[in-house]
This record gives C-alpha cells, sequence and structure tokens, in this order.
C-alpha cells in the first residue's frame, strides 16, 4: 500500500473521526435556491458539498501519510521517508510517555503535490507504543484554510494496521465548519473507513489508492441538507485529484438520487440519476484546475 501522508486542521471542535480514513469533513461554497420537482436537487448545492468533502479527504489523507512513516519504520525496524510532503511543510515531534504529538505545520501557505494550498497547522497525537494493531488517533486544526477556505473542527480516528483484507484502514468520524472567502459557511459531520488497498509502504505517493465507504451530513449557507451514504466504494488514486468511480446515494428532504463517479477515468465529471429514472451528468468540486 501506500506511504504516509501528512495534514493539519484548524481548531478542533468538541468531535471524533472515526473516518475512516475515512472520514468525511467539511465545508462548502455557495448554494443555489432550491427548484421545485424531482431534479430539483439542487446541482449547485450539491457541487459545493463536494468541495467540502474534498477538504477533508485531503485532511485525512495528510494525517494518515505522517502517521504510516512512524508505523512503517517500527514495521521494517528502519527509517522510512514518505515523499508526499514537500520541504515547505513542517513537521514537529514531541514524545510523552505514552503520547507521540506531531505537529504539521503549512506556514503560510503550501502547495501540496496535487496542486492544493495549505495553511496553518494539522495537529496528531496517538499512543508511543507503534507496535499495537489498532491506534485511536486525534486530529484538530489551527489556523487551518484549504485554498483559501478557513476550516476549523477535530475527529478521531481509529487505525487498523492490517483488516481482513491485510490492508491498513482508518475509521474517522469528525465535525468542521467551512467558511469561505465570500464570507459563506457551512458545516459536515460524519463517520468514514478508508481502506489503502495499494501503494502502502512505496515511498511514492503517486502510487497510493484508497476505497471509502461511509455516510456523512453536509449543510450548507442557506441551510440546506445533503445525507449521503456509500452505496458502491469510491476510489480514490491519489494520481487524480477526484474520485474516479463508486456511488453515493443523496437525499435532501423527500428527494433521493443516486451520484456514479464514473469508470475509473480521473475527471472531475458525475452522473446524477434521480428517482424517476431520468440522469444528469455533472461537474464536480470547484478545486479542479
Amino acid at each position: 500500500m501506500k506511504s504516509l501522508k501528512k495534514m493539519n486542521f484548524t481548531r478542533l471542535l468538541p468531535m471524533t473521526i472515526g473516518m475512516a480514513t475515512m472520514l468525511f469533513f467539511s465545508c462548502n461554497k455557495e448554494e443555489s435556491p432550491s427548484m421545485e420537482g424531482e431534479e430539483s436537487l439542487d446541482v449547485v448545492a450539491l457541487t459545493a458539498s463536494d468541495e467540502a468533502e474534498l477538504i477533508s479527504e485531503e485532511v485525512i489523507t495528510v494525517a494518515e501519510d505522517v502517521y504510516s512513516v512512524d508505523e512503517i519504520s517500527t514495521i521494517s525496524k528502519a527509517s522510512y521517508r514518505s515523499d508526499y510532503l514537500p520541504d515547505c511543510v513542517t513537521i514537529t515531534t514531541v514524545v510523552t510517555d505514552i503520547t507521540k504529538e506531531k505537529t504539521i505545520d503549512f506556514g503560510l501557505g503550501c502547495e501540496l503535490p496535487n496542486g492544493n494550498v495549505l495553511s496553518g497547522i494539522i495537529f496528531l497525537s496517538y499512543e508511543k507504543d507503534m507496535e499495537l494493531a489498532t491506534k485511536t488517533i486525534t486530529l484538530s486544526l489551527v489556523d487551518f484554510t484549504f485554498n483559501g477556505v478557513a476550516v476549523e473542527g477535530g475527529a478521531t480516528i481509529e487505525r487498523v494496521r492490517s483488516n481482513k483484507n491485510g490492508n491498513p484502514q482508518a475509521d474517522a468520524t469528525g465535525i468542521f465548519n467551512g467558511t469561505w472567502p465570500d464570507g459563506s459557511t457551512s458545516n459536515f459531520t460524519g463517520n468514514r473507513t478508508r481502506e489503502w488497498i495499494e501503494g502502502y509502504g512505496s515511498g511514492f505517493w503517486g502510487d497510493n489508492v484508497f476505497l471509502i465507504t461511509g455516510k456523512r451530513t453536509y449543510t450548507g449557507p442557506q441551510g440546506n441538507v445533503f445525507i449521503k451514504e456509500t452505496i458502491t466504494p469510491l476510489r480514490r488514486e491519489w494520481s487524480c485529484r477526484f474520485i474516479v468511480s463508486g456511488i453515493l446515494e443523496i437525499t435532501r428532504n423527500d428527494l433521493t438520487a443516486s451520484l456514479d463517479f464514473g469508470d475509473g477515468e480521473c475527471d472531475a465529471k458525475g452522473v446524477l440519476t434521480y428517482a424517476d429514472g431520468s440522469t444528469e451528468e455533472i461537474f464536480l468540486r470547484r478545486f479542479r484546475n
């Protein structure tokens, strides 16, 4: 599977992420007024919720990457280094009698290999004993931004070194708030399981692949609420900025639809299927340049 990742979070909110690595938290941009009828699930708001999910996913990615350095070094009994975080990221480790605390500092702005720009700090804390098969990681954010979006929140991640498939897995639960440059706000809560199926320990971030499942709730600036549940695991390949396959069931008020991320192609497109069987191709995520 893959190597470790580093992240930053802003002010921790009283919450835990068992999220999986897969956990999902997030923020959102602005939403359009609700439309009438089945097909008015409000695509603009839905797209914004997907952007929020991207933020939470990236934060977890960084956290897992950083934690994995310790884990892989222990397993291999040799020093291990991940190539994901650039030199502009400073990682500080404080070891106590029972814990390791990691401060992942992106400074005033640091660009990751995928083009996202992060600033501020992601703080991690976990048990010092790296021989444990299961570990709890707590995560919080301090003055953290993601592509200009200010993010606050906290999470708890239950990390399993080897699941039933023999792969590392993270179950996360968390809550996050986001504030966009235009002043609009949103919040995201949920739980996510993220299984690291390819690239673990290779030392090259571009071959990392994850399968993500879970259920989460997103509330946008105008109070629009989306509940998303994974029907078919979402496939995230680090070499791509987007989810490349998988299906979500999305519910808003009494409306339900499914969102299909495709058959593996790296693009920002998805196909929305409404309860009446009609479909619509939509573009997801503002951060897609």
